[in-house]
């Protein structure tokens, strides 16, 4: 069974300022997001899903997936703030959304197979969606408890414009995940990454540390996982008092670890990334598409 890539594209660039989900960066006017979905499709994923806010599904189906049609099935599904379990509400005053993986549960009825969640904004290249593609379609019918992270080298993922957040990613000696710690400040310094911790002091870090990017491999028994703990997360007052609180995917892989319910392999990937962070970002970002497209990694135009 092919597998199904899902797109997180229901979140505003709150840094770039926007919708940069459909910021036309390659020569024809192509979005980060159709470059992965172009990847993919190469890497042998058989079904696209998105989830969006309803508030700009019309603009989301002129300009995006009017491009796909005759190339790959496509689904939508929405993320809202009330988009919530049974007998729980929208606590007063709350307006952020719920976080990552509240967004992954939105797509529980249209997918049934294994799935990769990646963000629409960030440029992943070809040989991370090889990666996990294969990862994927080789799972045995049926599979659980198995998943799957792309861990991207730390050095591959930084910005010239700004500090990055990335979570940095412990191993264990099967190259199991076993944890993931987010470091919302990591930079270049004196040619040598590091990270502020919590003391605000800066911790060096060799470019090989593997870190998230947020493209996870799951089954689709994750789904279930992820609607029990949602329920324990709303349930808990600190994360209603907060109305900032979210629930993550790290959150909920973590547990899924800790508790030995499920083992999640970390795939290495040559792949350097990039992204639209900072709007500074953005010239780099059209630069670095046409020079791949000069090079032959990509056609002119995509679809």
């Amino acid at each position: 069974m092919k597998p199904t890539l899902l797109l997180l594209a229901a979140g505003m660039g709150s840094r770039y300022g926007g919708l940069k989900q459909l910021d036309g960066l390659g020569p024809n006017g192509e979005t980060i997001m159709d470059y992965s979905i172009y990847d993919a499709i190469q890497a042998g994923f058989g079904k696209i899903v998105f989830i969006i806010r309803k508030d700009f599904e019309e603009q989301f189906r002129e300009k995006v997936l009017t491009k796909y049609e005759g190339h790959v099935p496509v689904e939508l599904c929405f993320q809202s703030l009330d988009a919530l379990p049974e007998g729980f509400s929208v606590p007063e005053g709350r307006q952020k959304p719920w976080g990552t993986n509240h967004a992954v549960l939105m797509a529980k009825d249209v997918i049934k197979e294994p799935f990769c969640v990646i963000n629409c904004d960030d440029f992943y290249n070809r040989d991370c969606f090889m990666a996990i593609g294969k990862y994927l379609s080789e799972l045995p019918e049926g599979s659980k408890n198995r998943y799957a992270m792309v861990g991207f080298r730390v050095g591959n993922t930084l910005s010239e414009n700004g500090t990055v957040a990335r979570g940095i990613c412990s191993t264990d000696a099967e190259g199991n995940l076993t944890t993931v710690v987010e470091r919302t400040e990591i930079a270049r310094i004196e040619g040598t990454v590091a990270y502020k911790d919590e003391q605000g002091e800066w911790v060096n870090i060799v470019d090989e540390t593997p870190v998230s990017m947020n493209v996870w491999g799951f089954t689709p028994d994750y789904f279930d996982y992820s609607e029990e703990y949602f329920k324990e997360f709303l349930a808990n007052p600190a994360n209603i008092s907060n109305l900032k609180a979210e629930f993550f995917i790290p959150l909920m892989v973590n547990k899924l670890i800790l508790e030995g319910t499920a083992a999640v392999k970390v795939l290495d990937t040559t792949s350097k990334w990039f992204g639209v962070t900072y709007a500074a970002d953005r010239e780099g970002v059209v630069n670095r598409i046409q020079q791949l497209v000069d090079e032959g990694v990509y056609p002119n135009r995509l679809f």
